[in-house]
């Protein structure tokens, strides 16, 4: 027996309804009864899958409540809802939301990013005024960015490490239901927390990036695009309860074992230790990218 249920990505700007589905969501009833859960993700980027059961018969639910599944692009294991002993198959009522980015990021308010730019390099920061654009017609009750100001081709680094899951030139595709935000010239990566992280005003000029990519700390990711003198980043994530986003105000590391929130009264020294961009890198990946061990 097998029951099959269509899952639409739901977007901050759009609820896909007719194109092809971002995600699939399977249940199988193998030969003794219990019913096999499996999701696809159809996107080249991760995404997250929240299930929320109820009325649950003759089956206990194994996970912890709330489920959220961090999806890979491609076929995904998800749980086996088992049947109870001597009982009738699995039955149930059930709801399934999925979203870009981790509803329920465990955010580190800590956290050392790094200033993105290279290192030696003397920067100022400024205060973004308005958003506008970013979440297409409408707008955050409540936003957080951090401004720089850089000339145009000045080459901008990875704040952390992180999966490209947008690349953005002078202009978007037309399919919408694909945007993380409205801008142009814009490159949005996930980051291992499930935040998202975007950097606007960049162009990767070069086109070394693609969707699906992992990307380190302190990686050149693309230049300040032709025509601008700013960059701006901002980090945020999905929230399960409410439909807005949340946005996390970074500290920037700014001299070796310290980080702070940057101001716009003062000029900084771009450092990018190693203690700093290897926190989040295995072994191997510190042995090769950084040359320690």
């Amino acid at each position: 027996m097998k029951r099959n249920y269509i899952l639409l990505l739901l977007s901050v700007f759009i609820t896909c309804t007719g194109k092809a589905q971002l995600v699939d969501v399977q249940a199988d009833y193998n030969g003794v009864g219990d019913c096999i859960f499996s999701a696809t993700n159809n996107s080249k980027a991760p995404v997250f899958l929240h299930i929320n059961f109820a009325d649950l018969q003759n089956t206990t639910f194994p996970e912890t409540l709330p489920y959220v599944k961090r999806l890979t692009p491609g076929f995904n294991s998800l749980f086996t809802l088992q049947r109870n002993l001597d009982a009738d198959i699995p039955s149930f009522h059930y709801e399934i939301k999925s979203f870009r980015s981790n509803p329920m990021a465990d955010v580190d308010l800590n956290f050392p990013y790094l200033i993105p730019f290279q290192d030696g390099e003397k920067i100022r920061v400024f205060d973004v005024e308005n958003i506008d654009g970013f979440a297409g017609n409408s707008k955050p009750d409540s936003w957080s960015a951090t401004g720089f100001y850089a000339n145009a081709g000045t080459p901008v680094c990875a704040c952390r490490n992180g999966v490209v899951v947008e690349i953005v030139g002078v202009k978007r595709n037309e399919d919408s239901q694909s945007w993380y935000n409205g801008w142009n010239y814009c490159i949005t990566i996930m980051q291992p927390s499930g935040t998202l992280i975007c950097y606007r005003n960049v162009f990767d000029k070069q086109k070394k990036l693609n969707v699906g990519q992992t990307i380190y700390a302190g990686e050149i990711i693309g230049e300040i695009a032709p025509g601008k003198n700013t960059l701006e980043i901002l980090i945020y994530h999905h929230s399960l309860n409410t439909n807005g986003l949340l946005f996390v105000i970074p500290q920037f590391v700014i001299a070796e074992g310290k980080n702070e929130f940057v101001n716009s009264s003062t000029e900084y020294t771009v450092i990018h230790p190693n203690s700093v961009r290897g926190l989040e890198m295995t072994k191997r990946e510190r042995k090769k990218i950084l040359g320690v061990k």
